[in-house]
């Protein structure tokens, strides 16, 4: 598990009715909001751990709330995201957990207005809300506006993405414990593995169709690598197919399986034509059907059939826009 500590400014008694996941990981600098907007909630009955994942940096962020009891410091060597969520899971001592990233907000109400739709019913075992961005990119789209969220919920539906479960979710102790928490072996998608598995489990999914929580869009985040992002989702995509064996999902999962390997392929055809192999990169691209997503590409690949060298030119231009 590698060396880890706990900095705890003020010994908590009562049990919190929920614990909040706090990886603080290159984001010291912005913590300081994640952090504020907790203590903002409009109910107090919860704790946070802080977990630095080996970023030095972490500590000085969080020394300014030492004196705040539900907030917890964890440090560890560095093991990445997934494995981050997990330790602080470990020691946390809610029957609710919910995740913040340290560059992510909560709106006030997050805490409440989660943890009543949490205990409506024994068999919830993930709670999902609205969102909504902000960043260099976009400001103010809602979470929902560009993922699906085709309600009832459910692990067909899921894994077509045609529902989409937004990170900053609240989950039953009991549902994570069940399936064995985050996935360390993978760089990302480790949350729609997780959501996956719970629902394989049988566990059930209440979404709250309101605005909770506020999503940082940065240069240089996770979900910017396009690459690993489908690497990940293969995998996952692979492994759920192994395991629905003979359930009525395993055919959206296959589908879903060959569907993220031509993304991954154009994905790395677009890499190669960068690169300067256009010939290489242009045939990953016809293979992976690229021109089906849209028109642009369409006439994107036309153009480059009849003149191989506009390859090039044409990414370079869909980089810029």
């Amino acid at each position: 598990m590698g060396t880890q500590s706990t900095v705890e400014s003020t010994p908590a008694t009562a049990v919190p009715a929920i614990s909040i996941i706090v990886p603080a990981y290159g984001v010291a600098d912005m913590l300081g909001e994640a952090l504020d907007s907790l203590q903002a909630q409009d109910r107090s009955d919860w704790e946070a751990i802080v977990i630095d994942d080996g970023d030095s940096r972490v500590a000085a962020a969080v020394a300014p709330y030492a004196q705040d009891g539900r907030i917890r410091f964890l440090q560890t060597d560095n093991r990445g995201l997934p494995t981050a969520r997990n330790r602080a899971i470990a020691v946390s001592r809610a029957p609710f957990v919910a995740l913040l990233d340290g560059d992510d907000i909560y709106r006030p109400n997050y805490v409440s207005t989660m943890l009543k739709a949490a205990e409506a019913s024994d068999r919830i075992g993930i709670v999902s809300c609205d969102a909504t961005y902000f960043g260099h990119d976009r400001g103010g789209e809602r979470f929902s506006a560009y993922c699906a969220q085709a309600l009832p919920a459910s692990l067909d539906r899921l894994l077509r993405r045609d529902f989409n479960i937004f990170i900053c979710t609240t989950i039953r102790r009991a549902a994570i414990d069940a399936v064995g928490g985050f996935d360390a072996s993978l760089k990302s998608a480790e949350d729609l593995d997780l959501w996956v598995r719970l629902l394989e489990a049988g566990w059930e999914v209440a979404y709250v169709p309101e605005v909770l929580a506020c999503y940082r869009r940065r240069p240089g985040q996770m979900s910017s690598n396009s690459v690993v992002m489908h690497q990940s989702a293969l995998t996952v995509f692979e492994r759920a197919e192994q395991r629905l064996a003979g359930r009525p999902e395993q055919a959206t999962a296959a589908a879903m399986r060959a569907k993220t390997a031509k993304a991954l392929e154009a994905e790395l055809g677009i890499g190669r034509v960068r690169a300067g192999a256009t010939g290489e990169g242009v045939t990953m691209l016809r293979n992976a059907g690229i021109h089906e997503r849209s028109p642009r590409w369409r006439i994107a690949m036309a153009l480059i059939r009849v003149a191989p060298w506009l390859a090039g030119p044409l990414i370079r231009f869909r980089d810029r826009n």
